[in-house]
């Protein structure tokens, strides 16, 4: 019997190459998100089961597992992927999008692995998949809440898998760095007020520095190609650095002091 993924946040970027990627290697795929019917690309997929969850939606969540196991007899993995960035000064946020942040992220996260977790303890396997950042790690400026979302993720999965390992699931965290996704679209949230002059200068150099960042991306499918590896390795490393910028500075980040690694950024925004 084939394996059974499910991934939320799969209309885009990293979930929908993820999906792909898995069907193609003869895995059962739930392929969820919000608004299942623009999705046209998984339609030659019979392996691919396209449905409808919001992880801010209980309902959605649970109705989306059990439609699964009904179809596929079992879930071997799941991939928590939905999410979006909120950029920008934190004073300029209110507090409606400052929940709906962490909401989505964090909180739409733990409802959907809480779900799942009964099934996987009662198999005594599985893996749960939580993608994060390289931000879940350091921080760049007016990231306040996108990385506080990602920092907690990381907090989360680390914790989650001792208790995860008493059932025999595992639990792992995969780190893109700049992938070419739609996260500068529709999953970017920048609020900025223009009249505070104080934060102008830093918001374009941050500007310029995520148009660099973006011109030298690598294609979701890197990303994918990573969470097939954490899925399908059989060890139990938990963090999976998915492209070569995220390699490259979580390797500083881990061999640096706050004051040489920070002081870094600090000085490429002349701050």
């Amino acid at each position: 019997m084939s394996n059974t993924i499910l991934i939320t946040g799969s209309s885009s970027g990293i979930g929908k190459a993820t999906a792909i990627l898995f069907a193609e290697h003869g895995w059962n795929v739930i392929a969820t998100m919000r608004t299942p019917e623009n999705i046209a690309e998984f339609k030659d997929f019979k392996n691919i089961c396209v449905t409808s969850l919001d992880v801010l939606d209980i309902a959605s969540i649970n109705n989306t597992i059990q439609d699964g196991l009904k179809r596929f007899g079992k879930i071997d993995v799941l991939v928590n992927n939905a999410g979006y960035g909120a950029f920008g000064p934190l004073e300029v946020f209110d507090r409606e999008s400052i929940i709906r942040q962490f909401n989505t992220n964090v909180i739409g996260l733990l409802d959907v692995t809480r779900s799942i977790i009964p099934h996987f303890r009662a198999n005594h396997t599985g893996i749960i998949i939580n993608v994060s950042s390289m931000g879940g790690r350091f921080a760049f400026p007016y990231g306040t809440l996108y990385h506080g979302t990602k920092f907690a993720v990381e907090g989360i999965s680390e914790s989650l898998s001792f208790e995860m390992a008493t059932i025999g699931v595992k639990v792992k965290i995969i780190e893109p760095g700049a992938t070419n996704t739609n996260f500068a679209g529709r999953s970017l949230d920048f609020k900025n007020d223009e009249n505070i002059e104080e934060y102008q200068k830093l918001i374009t150099k941050l500007i310029k520095m995520i148009e660099e960042v973006n011109a030298n991306s690598v294609p979701s499918s890197v990303v994918a190609e990573k969470i097939y590896e954490a899925a399908t390795d059989g060890t139990n490393r938990l963090r999976y650095p998915a492209t070569p910028d995220a390699e490259t500075l979580l390797e500083k980040r881990s061999n640096e002091s706050d004051d040489i690694f920070l002081g870094g950024f600090k000085t490429h925004f002349g701050l």
